[in-house]
């Protein structure tokens, strides 16, 4: 079975960092592109970008563009997002997805081919 866990939440305040970790297993992992998405409070899903199957390239949200960075090590089945100066608007929880592709969809579609969804993480930027 294809499972995947984020971890890594916490609460941080404004303008710190965290790393959150998407652990996964069941499938070969360095064949597909995997996305990170947000949801808050009273909000939709949202993207926040991606990574294609080999690491080589990246998209992100306007809204994090600059201050977050997606990366994967393949030997060991993780994506990490590094997130710097955080806002208290990034406060939600975060899930990564596989695609079912090596590489990364439209932005405009960031959820477009996204076919297993793992467990969140809560990340709270409060002071």
């Amino acid at each position: 079975d294809v499972q995947l866990q984020a971890s890594g939440g916490g609460l941080v305040q404004p303008g710190g960092s965290l790393r959150l970790s998407c652990a996964a297993s069941g499938f070969t992992f360095d064949d597909y592109a995997i996305g990170w998405f947000r949801q808050a409070p009273g909000k939709e899903r949202e993207g926040v970008g991606c990574i294609n199957s080999s690491g080589g390239h990246t998209y992100y949200a306007d809204s994090v563009k600059g201050r977050f960075t997606i990366s994967r090590e393949n030997t060991k089945n993780t994506v990490y997002l590094q997130m710097n100066s955080l806002k208290a608007e990034d406060t939600a929880v975060y899930y990564c997805a596989t695609s079912k592709w090596a590489g990364c969809p439209h932005p405009a579609s960031p959820t477009y081919g996204m076919d297993n969804w793992g467990k969140g993480t809560l990340v709270t930027v409060s002071s």
